[in-house]
């Protein structure tokens, strides 16, 4: 969008009416965080049991900062790209019809999934002190933003630009809008037009295709230049997990394994594990797999019983793990494991660097103590899923992350946010591959003499969708600022990978909806789109998990005041 052409479409006063707005839904959110403590807070302390009794209220506690925050980051958006001359037309639409829904239902009510609903009730606020929070700005955004009008009008702008790298400006500089345009260009000739094969065969993306990414400096994207990396910015991590992984989920996806072990090194390794791993994985000469689930513990971590005994200088582990990606061609295993049995919880694990061999679906794990049977899934496919057993697996005495026993928990969580913040990237690509291939069909489908995009329902479903996905990715983007600057940020974190995830959910189904029956097809590629989206509210952090952690910093005693 040209300078002029934004001119055309000056909004200052929507900014201001952006910001008002937020400032209410904060009061808002103070408030029902106020009467969440009232409920769960005994001694100056969340009481657990309290807190589980009232989830569902602590869950939508959650929605609702999520809702905030992205009404928060679309008036900074707005103000910033008008002041750049860059908030034109289709800028407009997206920020007044998000804004305005997602103020709707802000006050109205959240989805927290398809059959659950997050009511203000459910804070105790009556109909009256909902009514007080109908300030002008509010009623502004939610009488002029998500109208008929709007849609049609976001629609036919998105009908001009069909092709572009994104809808709307993202609100990046020219250096990142430079490597989003790298990654789409592969993506677009190296990924997209074998990904659908790749998923109906349950193949491994190839290796050709990991090298290359290695070339383009994926692998090392965040990596310390004194490692070998390119030394870039959360932000640039995801704007890379964004575009590889419209192309294909499992394409995005390898990055998040290199990530993951380059921030549990560098965050917590020794000198010398640093030098022997970190220039590997940059460089991609080392492929990484984190091995921290168990079976009957899912999210529960504290109860992991995999454990690792020291025998000379070699730890030998014992036990199963599940739910590992990619862990057949891994070089690499970061692995949590209990090395103090007499600790219980968390104070008992540790993570080690345990190296392995690469195999192949003929001989899987070409080494003694360590075997495993594939997992069969839905989607989410190319890097393939795996149960392990360990039987006296050994690992280097010297490859006990940081030398130090019974910190592993400490130091995984340490990766989170960054894991969190890739996965949020994931789902707004997966999100943008379900809009693309939505608008395509619904412009070429021809139905009762004219294409189905000229149908307000289905025209509907592609603004909405458009917008949300603007949401997503505004919201993720203020995350990894917030990491850039070295600032916590497990709650921002958390939020975008909570909306993120179910925009691509909502996303992919609504656009396989526009399909009809040919959606529920096979051979169509929204059908993978929709199996893939919905592992994003699952992996990472589940939805409720997600919430939980997001609430309990929201109630925590120490915000008070």
């Amino acid at each position: 969008m040209s300078a002029a052409s934004a001119a055309q479409h000056p909004a200052p006063e929507l900014g201001e009416t952006l910001d008002q707005a937020a400032q209410s839904l904060e009061a808002l959110l103070a408030q029902a965080a106020s009467r969440m403590r009232e409920k769960v807070v005994v001694e100056g302390r969340v009481d657990a049991s309290r807190l589980e009794a009232e989830q569902h209220a602590a869950h939508g506690l959650a929605w609702l900062a999520t809702y905030v925050q992205s009404v928060r980051e679309l008036a900074s958006y707005c103000t910033r790209l008008t002041g750049e001359g860059r908030f034109g037309a289709m800028e407009e639409m997206l920020v007044r019809i998000g804004a305005g829904e997602y103020c709707a239902q802000a006050l109205n009510g959240i989805p927290m999934s398809q059959g659950e609903i997050l009511r203000l009730s459910a804070f105790g606020f009556d109909h009256g002190e909902i009514a007080r929070f109908y300030t002008p700005a509010i009623a502004t955004l939610i009488d002029d933003g998500n109208t008929a009008e709007n849609r049609a009008q976001l629609v036919a702008l998105m009908q001009q630009s069909s092709g572009t790298a994104t809808y709307g400006d993202p609100g990046l500089d020219e250096t990142l809008e430079a490597i989003r345009s790298e990654m789409r260009r592969f993506s677009q000739a190296e990924v997209e037009p074998h990904a659908h094969h790749w998923h109906e065969q349950n193949a491994y993306i190839p290796m050709e295709i990991i090298n290359q990414m290695a070339e383009l400096g994926v692998f090392g994207l965040t990596i310390p230049e004194e490692f070998g990396g390119m030394g870039l910015t959360k932000v640039s991590m995801c704007v890379v997990s964004e575009e590889l992984s419209r192309g294909y989920i499992g394409v995005g996806s390898l990055g998040t394994r290199s990530e993951i072990a380059a921030e549990l090194i560098l965050g917590a390794g020794t000198p010398e594990q640093k030098a022997r791993f970190l220039p590997g994985i940059a460089s991609g000469e080392i492929i990484p797999t984190a091995v921290f689930t168990e079976p009957n513990t899912g999210s529960d971590l504290a109860s992991l019983k995999t454990r690792a005994v020291r025998e000379g200088d070699v730890w030998k582990v014992h036990g199963n793990k599940t739910w590992i990606t990619h862990p057949v061609r891994a070089d690499l295993m970061t692995m949590l494991v209990r090395t103090r049995p007499e600790e219980p919880g968390h104070r008992g694990l540790s993570i080690l660097l345990a190296e392995k061999p690469r195999g192949s679906d003929e001989d899987p794990f070409p080494i003694d103590g360590l075997t495993g049977g594939e997992i069969e899934v839905l989607g989410y496919r190319g890097m393939k899923e795996y149960e392990l057993s360990f039987d006296g697996f050994e690992v280097a005495g010297a490859n006990l992350l940081g030398d130090v026993e019974g910190e592993g928990f400490r130091q995984l969580m340490q990766t989170f946010e960054s894991a969190r913040i890739q996965t949020a990237a994931r789902a707004v690509g997966v999100a943008q591959s379900a809009l693309d291939l939505g608008l395509q069909y619904a412009q070429d489908r021809i139905q009762f003499g004219k294409p189905l995009i000229a149908f307000p329902r289905v025209a509907d479903k592609l603004a909405m969708m458009a917008a949300e996905i603007h949401i997503a990715r505004q919201i993720t983007y203020y995350s990894a600022r917030e990491k850039d600057a070295g600032k916590r940020c497990d709650l921002e974190a958390g939020m975008a990978k909570l909306l993120a995830a179910r925009v691509a959910w909502a996303a992919a189904d609504n656009a396989l909806q526009i399909h009809g029956g040919n959606g529920f097809a096979l051979e169509y590629p929204i059908s993978r789109v929709l199996c893939d989206a919905r592992i994003l509210s699952i992996f990472e952090g589940a939805a409720e998990i997600q919430a939980q952690v997001i609430a309990r910093r929201l109630i925590a005693a120490d915000r008070e005041g």
